[in-house]
């Protein structure tokens, strides 16, 4: 057993555990994640930035760490807060355990504490800010370091990623041999996964910074842009909504397919004219129904997101292709004649169901398709 941990939360709660990885402090916005497993996914996930995950499942760590799996370069979770940490891995693949991979990161997690009570909590009073320490115990302390961290609404954290020297788009190798369409591929807090995916269909791909201007993108000579996930307030990256805003009216002259996941989809909805507005606890885990209003089927979907897009604030010339039958909030939208279309929930999964690459396969289609 390691030495003590607390969990401190902005509503004054107070849960002591021991912690885990590296002995020190994290602040961040804690939220729940209802994954059986992928928790090496989760932590690597750009868009879990400024965030402290907490992992509903109980048992956490039994497989170790397969750096292989990892959906970026470094952990960008600013926590990890479990019931109880496995001590023992087994796994063909693994190359570490979790607790020295947090340690490896400087990341610290917290074991021991009834992460029930902990959901309970967030499901009914919603998302708020809270600090791990295994240094400092002090209450009116922790509180005051509370207060001087600043709200994750409103945030540019699409900036953090991007400018961290750890972002996809500076260390992306190429895929050599690729003749397929060109895509350019915006990275606002890129997951591996949606490369992997893209490059399955044999499209070539050049990554661009979350900052790129529709100059940038055009001097590629795309034949389509993809958008991609990332963390935080979407409303707060006005360069990604600039962009969005700017590929769908030079679509309205010249043919240029537009896709979007999370980030991508929320930033399409903004760059439209809609609106966005931060949900009570967000959506993080692998077992979120959506229905798809096109075909009426029911999807179970992995999602991360902690804002959506107002569908009351769409524009006409949008329409909403999925909901969210928890909540019955957007999960995609799409042009009505534009070749424009974005999706709430992930289709690259990691962890979660792998059903949805046909999202890639029809954007793929979507290129090929002849200009009408």
């Amino acid at each position: 057993m390691k030495g003590k941990a607390v969990l401190y939360l902005e509503d004054g709660s107070l849960y002591e555990g021991s912690y885990f990885g590296h002995r020190g402090e994290q602040i961040g916005e804690v939220v729940f994640n209802t994954s059986m497993t992928g928790y090496e996914e989760i932590l690597t996930d750009p868009s879990y930035c400024g965030q402290i995950v907490t992992m509903c499942y109980p048992h956490i760590g039994n497989y170790g760490i397969n750096l292989d799996d990892s959906e970026s370069y470094r952990i960008w979770a600013s926590g990890l807060i479990v019931k109880e940490y496995s001590r023992v891995h087994s796994h063909y693949k693994a190359q570490m355990g979790l607790s020295g991979y947090l340690e490896s990161e400087k990341i610290t997690g917290i074991e021991g504490i009834d992460t029930r009570s902990l959901v309970r909590r967030i499901r009914s009073r919603g998302s708020m800010k809270g600090i791990i320490s295994a240094l400092d115990f002090d209450t009116e302390s922790l509180k005051g370091k509370l207060d001087g961290f600043p709200d994750i609404k409103g945030r540019n954290l699409v900036g953090e990623v991007n400018d961290s020297g750890y972002s996809v788009y500076e260390k992306y190798d190429p895929k050599e041999g690729s003749s397929g369409k060109k895509v350019v591929l915006i990275d606002y807090g890129l997951k591996m996964n949606i490369v992997r995916n893209l490059e399955k269909m044999g499209l070539n791909l050049k990554i661009l910074s979350g900052k790129a201007s529709l100059d940038d993108v055009l001097s590629h000579e795309p034949d389509g842009v993809f958008l991609s996930n990332g963390p935080g307030d979407p409303a707060a990256v006005d360069y990604g909504i600039s962009l969005a805003s700017d590929l769908i009216d030079y679509n309205r002259k010249k043919r240029l397919p537009v896709a979007g996941v999370c980030m991508g989809h929320q930033l399409i909805g903004l760059g439209a004219g809609a609106k966005s507005y931060k949900l009570k606890f967000g959506h993080h885990g692998a077992n979120h129904p959506v229905k798809n209003l096109r075909t009426g089927q029911i999807e179970i979907t992995t999602q991360n997101h902690g804002f959506c897009i107002d569908t009351d604030t769409l524009p006409d010339d949008f329409e909403i292709s999925h909901i969210n039958l928890n909540d019955k909030t957007s999960e995609g939208i799409r042009h009505k004649e534009l070749p424009v279309l974005g999706y709430q929930f992930h289709p690259e999964a990691g962890p979660g169901p792998n059903i949805f690459e046909f999202i890639f396969s029809e954007f793929k289609e979507i290129l090929n398709a002849e200009e009408n």
